[in-house]
């Protein structure tokens, strides 16, 4: 299969194509690939792989592990063993079921949903299916892997305090950091402490109480429970609708008050000058007075003016 790196090609040219075909499709796996590894395959140092190899001998890196429910700290541990050194192609190996029932304990995905997650990680070049346990020169040699990556804490298992003592006696081993805060056990450690809220959950979804492995007592309590937690947010939602109207209430009767003191204010300001001490009132009022006093003073006659006039003579001032 056209999709790997370490195999000796015709064309050097086509190395770069090979890079890309691993970004654009997922990793092969390693009994299904048709090309062998003919690359010159002399034992590296570490100091070696880490100033850089030929093109076609790029330094074949080892790492593998359950990877169930593959998460970001599988990924970071990955992309570390991939970028290890210069030029290096990452093979990848995936415990089988049985193996990982028998020394660790039940998973949650299988075996084949396992394997495919590795072929789907960027920086995977090559998934090996059923890996084995503890690592054999047979198996080291079959692959011709140069190191093999993992987390330096020794890892005890199958009667064994290190199950990667050899390889680091071997002077093959290059360690990883762990991703502190995430991993499997703290996954379905989160779902374990939650149960009810999933089981709930997908109760809801139209999964069956026998699916979800739910007594028949449980399912009836979280059903019941469903539709306690829906009155619930019937009830929020009106609360929120309601706090809402309120708002808009208070918001309006704010506009009102403002625009009802303006409306007072101008109101006043016109009363004032209608009727205030020297308001428009006033003026009218006292001209309005005045032409009635005229109108109701009576007029005098002609002749009473004339007499009046001819009564008063200047000489007569004079008389005694």
């Amino acid at each position: 299969m056209v999709g790997h790196q370490e195999c000796i090609m015709e064309e050097d040219n086509r190395a770069p194509q090979l890079w890309r075909k691993t970004l654009t499709a997922p990793a092969p796996f390693a009994d299904e690939t048709n090309c062998q590894c003919r690359a010159p395959h002399e034992k590296l140092t570490i100091a070696q792989a880490r100033l850089g190899t030929p093109a076609d001998r790029p330094v074949r890196v080892y790492a593998d592990g359950i990877f169930d429910l593959f998460h970001s700290g599988h990924a970071r541990a990955l992309m570390q063993a991939k970028t290890l050194f210069p030029n290096s192609y990452l093979l990848v190996g995936v415990c089988s079921d049985d193996l990982t029932h028998k020394f660790k304990g039940f998973t949650v995905m299988n075996e084949a949903e396992r394997y495919e997650a590795l072929r789907h990680c960027r920086y995977v070049d090559e998934v090996i299916r059923d890996a084995p346990w503890t690592l054999t020169p047979e198996f080291l040699e079959k692959h011709k892997i140069d190191f093999v990556a993992h987390d330096d804490i020794p890892y005890s298992s199958a009667g064994s305090d290190d199950v990667y003592k050899h390889i680091k006696e071997a002077g093959m081993f290059v360690p990883t950091q762990r991703t502190e805060g995430i991993s499997t056990s703290d996954i379905i450690t989160r779902i374990v402490r939650d149960y009810d809220v999933y089981a709930r959950r997908n109760l809801q979804r139209g999964y069956t109480a026998k699916e979800l492995n739910v007594s028949f007592i449980n399912e009836k309590r979280y059903r019941f429970q469903n539709q306690v937690d829906k009155m619930k947010e019937k009830v929020k939602n009106v609360e929120e609708r309601s706090k809402e109207f309120v708002n808009r209430v208070e918001e309006k009767s704010h506009d009102l008050i403002q625009k009802w003191e303006e409306k007072s204010r101008e109101f006043i300001g016109n009363f004032l000058e209608l009727f205030g001490p020297d308001g428009a009132w006033k003026q009218m009022f006292q001209e309005r007075s005045s032409r009635m006093l005229q109108a109701l003073s009576p007029k005098q006659s002609p002749l009473k003016s004339w007499a009046r006039c001819r009564d008063f003579q200047p000489d007569n001032l004079h008389k005694p």
